[in-house]
């Protein structure tokens, strides 16, 4: 990178007006966002990303899965570009930074480099994941998982809502299931700008994470089956009540981690019955379960723990029992260098770094399974995520675009091996 772009910095107050313009599709009451995969909401969303594009005269593609990619032109099209982005779709009544300042911060990584006319020797392209939350079609990362090839494109048109809306339907329905093949390519670096998600950032004062990797994750679904009956002609003993099995089991949920150690978490997000009524003994339960850690081995040994006390807990209580494996992703290191240019950047802006873990997934997990990547993380308020009450700073925003801004220039200006940079 030229010596003359040293003091370049981005536009915070155009960020935030990207951030806040974003807010509008699909806010809620309390502040936050309600923007499902493939809703309405994240139709207008994905609209007015690929709006700003066409603005700046970026070259727009839109593959199967719906994945947005915005390619601004480097010197050399024939080398790898450097990518950089997130994802538009949040959790139900979610917060309006996750993933959204990923593509902002991307957005106006291009935006600074067209004030100041910088040309980069490598394309710079921005990417817009599809479904990135899983909270509406399961698994999370599904469009990245399916472009990095850990996952089946057909399988994932398939995926169900909780109303049976196809996955493939509905991104035909909201226009955006392209031509381009949703497909691995190479890429010289990957850069993903993120919320921490966590309280370690804001509790140490610090503004910048260096995340040196994101650990694995593993989903799995449980289902009960015990015997509906009416509550009050049905004797306590004897009732194969499938709300107190699940209970039982989701305490032992709870206490695996403190059992198995590791600084593993593990938690119960979803819990439903059938009939879910107040004056039937439940006769089914369905639960999801959740395990995280940066030891890939001692999951798998917690699941299988997990699983034989489940199964004595479902027979002790007369429930059949039937585990489904929804998704299972190992930890993934980041590119060291990437990781190392993220923490030396934040440094030369003046801003302090602290190294961490990644405990939430994102989608730079698979990219790392692709090419060199790493994450920029800015604090989270409170440590809160996934809430309407999600909030981080607008200058913690604008560091981290500077951070994200350097780093990509850096990577676009680097030759091919055995090349000098023209």
């Amino acid at each position: 990178m030229s010596t003359g772009l040293l003091g370049l910095r981005v536009d915070g107050a155009r960020l935030r007006r990207s951030l806040e313009a974003m807010a509008e599709l699909g806010a809620t009451p309390g502040g936050g966002m309600h923007r499902l995969a493939l809703s309405d909401d994240d139709r207008r969303a994905r609209d007015l990303l690929v709006s700003w594009l066409e603005e700046l005269g970026a070259r727009v593609e839109v593959d199967e899965m719906g994945d947005i990619f915005g390619r601004r032109p480097g010197r050399d099209a024939a080398l790898p570009p450097v990518i950089t982005g997130s994802h538009l779709d949040t959790q139900p009544r979610g917060g309006r930074f996750d993933g959204v300042l990923g593509v902002m911060g991307a957005l106006e990584v291009l935006r600074t480099l067209d004030d100041h006319g910088v040309e980069t020797l490598r394309s710079v392209e921005l990417v817009d994941w599809t479904n990135e939350e899983g909270s509406r079609f399961a698994p999370a990362m599904l469009a990245s998982g399916v472009w990095a090839g850990a996952l089946d494109r057909d399988w994932a048109w398939a995926r169900t809502d909780a109303d049976g809306f196809r996955f493939g339907d509905e991104l035909a329905r909201i226009g955006y299931r392209g031509s381009a093949p949703c497909a691995r390519r190479p890429f010289h670096a990957c850069y993903e700008l993120h919320i921490e998600q966590g309280p370690r950032l804001e509790r140490e004062g610090v503004t910048i994470g260096v995340p040196r990797g994101v650990v694995c994750l593993h989903w799995y679904d449980v289902y009960l089956e015990g015997v509906a009956n009416q509550v009050g002609t049905t004797p306590m003993d004897g009732r194969s009540d499938a709300l107190v099995t699940a209970a039982e089991m989701v305490l032992e949920v709870r206490g695996l981690p403190a059992r198995m150690g590791g600084g593993m978490v593990a938690t119960v997000g979803e819990l439903t019955t059938h009939p879910n009524s107040r004056n039937v003994v439940p006769g089914a339960a369905h639960f999801t379960v959740d395990i995280r850690s940066w030891d890939d081995d001692l999951a798998l040994r917690a699941w299988d723990a997990l699983q034989a006390e489940f199964r004595a807990i479902a027979e002790r209580h007369g429930c059949g029992i039937r585990v489904e494996e929804t998704w299972r992703v190992r930890h993934n290191e980041f590119a060291p260098e990437l990781v190392a240019r993220v923490r030396d950047t934040a440094e030369r802006l003046g801003y302090s770094s602290l190294a961490m873990e990644s405990g939430a997934g994102h989608d730079a997990s698979y990219l790392a399974t692709v090419g060199p990547t790493a994450m920029v993380f800015v604090p989270s308020i409170g440590g809160r995520s996934h809430v309407e009450v999600e909030e981080t700073g607008w200058e913690d925003c604008e560091a981290g675009a500077n951070v994200l801004l350097h780093c990509v220039l850096a990577s676009a200006d680097e030759p091919a091996p055995g090349e000098d940079a023209v």
